[in-house]
């Protein structure tokens, strides 16, 4: 598996820092940080002397945003989230990019890296705030337009091809009304919407911004009722950035009269054709199984089902088993290996290496204040002319020496009580929450069980006498807990 191409993001807020805050000091332990985690460091973004109020349109943040965009880097890396940012509004915007470009954010001091199963809930809280606020927004915004569409005043964006805006007030356009006439009546002799569109652009007609029809374009100006002198308002809303439009209610629909380009029998007879059209080409649904793609023979090929067999098969070797028993089998198996891991133990042995690697931390950063001081008190003694140059330097060298240690040290410590700060993490979270999970396992929604299966299962191997479940997400658990994957054996073979 290629490495995961990670970029170090450092914000400092003043040129001024305490050396154990220093730029140095956040890109070291990052460094160690991904090091430990075996990813490669592609790029370091740094923002000298910057406020955490606002960094979304500094160039260096917009410079990341274009790596992430563009996959060059994978992951952010960056000591804690003020150092990311302080606005709660650019962190939602953040999370948003990240989700979308299926990039992952490490944060270190509160022990957030969304490349593990715990760290995603991270993704899920942030997701849920940014979904609230726009859901705030939204319902401001939806309150005041039916009444805005009911004073016949725009509601924003462009009137429809064949229309403009004059005065507030929708006027038919002369230039392109009768180019809207003419597809109505294109499209009744053609029956085709890319047909359509051919016709018009080999006429020499361009849309509005200049650009030729398409099939899209044609369809979406046919179902428009504003040809035939109904203008609709408020009947669609958006699903998100980048997401679909859907149709509202038709009881929120607010329709007013506006000047006909067709007659409404030729846009309902064009309509009709295209509602025929669109019910010939609706396909089925396809049907979509708990431990799809999961299941492979143990030949190598993944073992798909075939029409409404219910049946795993691989092609080559013929091997088949039914989904009802492999399903049985892997909630059996995930009961059975849920049993056996003592997570009490793995969660005290883990915390007690924190523990140890803190107090170690502590130790070395009160050594360092320890040497600084007496740096001090020689610079006192230098000053008031009771030590010489020399004396001064013989007696300064060893302390600076020694801090310069310790400072090389100290990111390296925090790198590795940030990496078993975030096992931990990651380890009890799953670990409790699929307990917890299996519990209610009959009563969960398809797409919960499908989360969980994809968040905890490796690969389920059919041979032809042995089952073998191997899950891809399990803590390092003492040597007396139960291994994470182990053969189950039985006749659940279906006869070929």
């Amino acid at each position: 598996m290629e490495a995961k191409r990670i970029g170090i993001f450092i914000r400092v807020s003043t040129e001024m820092q305490v050396k154990d805050d220093s730029p140095e000091h956040h890109e070291q332990r990052a460094r160690y940080y991904a090091e430990a985690k075996g990813w490669s460091i592609i790029e370091t973004y740094q923002l000298d002397a910057v406020s955490g109020k606002s960094v979304m349109q500094h160039p260096e943040t917009q410079r990341m945003l274009g790596d992430i965009r563009s996959g060059h880097i994978t992951a952010l890396v960056f000591s804690k989230l003020a150092r990311l940012a302080r606005n709660t509004i650019e962190l939602l915007e953040f999370s948003n990019i990240f989700r979308t470009h299926n990039a992952d954010l490490i944060s270190l001091s509160e022990s957030i890296d969304t490349s593990t199963p715990a760290g995603r809930l991270f993704y899920t809280v942030i997701a849920a705030m940014a979904e609230w606020e726009r859901e705030e927004i939204s319902a401001r915004v939806a309150a005041s337009v039916p009444i805005r569409a009911r004073l016949g005043k725009p509601l924003g964006g462009q009137a429809a091809f064949g229309y403009r805006w004059r005065n507030k007030e929708l006027v038919v356009d002369e230039k392109e009304a009768p180019v809207r006439r003419l597809m109505y009546e294109l499209f009744m002799k053609h029956q085709r919407k890319l047909s359509t569109a051919k016709a018009l652009n080999d006429a020499g007609y361009r849309t509005r911004n200049g650009s030729k029809f398409t099939a899209t374009t044609v369809s979406r100006l046919l179902r428009d009722s504003t040809a035939k002198g109904e203008r609709r308002a408020n009947y669609t809303k958006s699903l998100g950035d980048g997401k679909q439009w859907i149709v509202k209610p038709e009881s929120e629909w607010v329709v007013m009269p506006c000047t006909a380009i067709v007659s409404p029998e030729l846009w309902t007879a064009v309509n009709n054709v295209l509602d025929m059209q669109e019910a010939r080409n609706v396909s089925r649904p396809k049907a979509v199984y708990l431990l799809s793609g999961f299941v492979k023979c143990d030949c190598g090929k993944t073992m798909y089902v075939y029409h409404t067999s219910k049946v795993y098969a691989c092609s080559k070797c013929r091997h088949r088993i039914a989904v009802s028993d492999i399903d049985e089998i892997f909630q059996e198996h995930l009961k059975e290996y849920l049993k056996g891991i003592d997570v009490t133990s793995y969660l005290y042995e883990t915390e007690s290496e924190i523990r140890e690697k803190k107090a170690l931390l502590d130790s070395t950063r009160r050594e360092r204040t320890r040497l600084q001081r007496h740096i001090s008190d020689l610079i006192d003694l230098r000053i008031a002319k009771e030590l010489s140059r020399e004396q001064f330097a013989e007696k300064s060298r060893p302390a600076e020496e020694r801090i310069n240690q310790l400072d090389a040290q100290l990111p390296v410590l925090e790198a590795e009580i940030d990496v078993r700060s975030v096992q931990l993490l990651s380890s009890d979270t799953v670990m409790r929450e699929v307990k917890t999970l299996y519990e209610q396992w009959e009563t969960l929604p398809f797409e919960q069980k499908r989360n969980i299966v994809e968040t905890i299962v490796g690969t389920i191997e059919i041979g032809k006498e042995d089952i073998t479940i191997t899950l891809a997400y399990v803590p390092a658990v003492p040597q007396n807990a139960k291994k994470p994957s182990h053969l189950l054996r039985g006749s659940y073979w279906l006869p070929a």
